[in-house]
């Protein structure tokens, strides 16, 4: 009698097992369906050690990642990347913040508009500078003191222009020919991802990338060395019609100026 007891209690426990684990089963397949960050969170709720809640954490994580990254893809401020990557420092968008992090400085960087030589040029031309003017009053007045005539006084040199002197036609086409550049990335881990990067966008945008060479240049950082994906030699227009259309597809690109590289 008490073996019989026994033998029941023991089936009636297994088949409470398996009902228990069905209705799990039944509540995890209705929580992935739903995929939303509120039903996992009441999943794990109900089953805080059961058999999915490791996989119901993991996906908890990646949907508040991935909202908060489309938050700071909305914002597309440096400030917002840079909160991104405090709060996911590894994470699945933690390498695309960075890289427009890095972009976001090098874009800030002023860009020296002005034609390299020309100060030096100026100088050359007209050596006395603004002080032209003083000296031909100086040489006036000690004619005067020496007693010549006003007649005899030698006449006052032509007050330099101000005007620029006028750039060579060369340095005007090596700056349209191919002295501006994009970049396309900055890595923290290795040059190797940033050339798998660019792996993956030629393949994407084959036609619009067709014919460029990239370059990856380490670069020291507060936070330790980034490796940049760079295009350069680039005439400005070809370079922002890149860019323009990478961002139009939501893909970090910055452009390079002359005095950036």
């Amino acid at each position: 009698m008490v073996m019989n007891k026994a033998v029941m209690g023991l089936c009636f426990a297994l088949l409470l097992a398996v009902a228990g684990c069905s209705r799990q089963q039944s509540d995890w397949e209705k929580t992935r369906a739903a995929n939303t960050t509120d039903s996992y969170e009441q999943f794990l709720k109900k089953y805080p050690s059961g058999e999915f809640t490791a996989q119901a954490q993991a996906r908890v994580k990646e949907l508040y990642e991935e909202r908060d990254w489309q938050k700071a893809r909305d914002a597309d401020t440096q400030d917002a990347y840079q909160a991104f990557l405090k709060q996911y420092p590894e994470g699945k968008w933690t390498e695309e913040a960075r890289i427009r992090v890095e972009n976001f400085t090098l874009a800030q960087a002023p860009p020296n508009a002005a034609p390299v030589g020309a100060d030096s040029a100026n100088a050359a031309a007209n050596p006395a500078g603004g002080d032209a003017t003083a000296t031909a009053a100086t040489a006036v007045a000690a004619a005067t003191a020496n007693g010549a005539s006003a007649t005899q006084q030698p006449a006052a040199p032509a007050p330099a222009s101000s005007a620029p002197a006028p750039v060579p036609k060369a340095a005007k086409s090596a700056v349209k020919a191919g002295s501006y550049g994009i970049q396309l990335g900055a890595f923290k881990s290795s040059a190797d991802v940033a050339n798998k990067r660019w792996s993956r966008l030629d393949k994407e945008y084959p036609k619009l990338l067709a014919g460029l060479t990239p370059t990856v240049t380490p670069k020291k950082a507060a936070s330790g060395t980034l490796y940049r994906l760079q295009v350069t030699g680039l005439a400005e227009k070809h370079a922002r019609s890149i860019c323009n259309s990478l961002k139009a597809k939501s893909q970090a690109c910055v452009i390079i100026h002359p005095a950036q590289h």
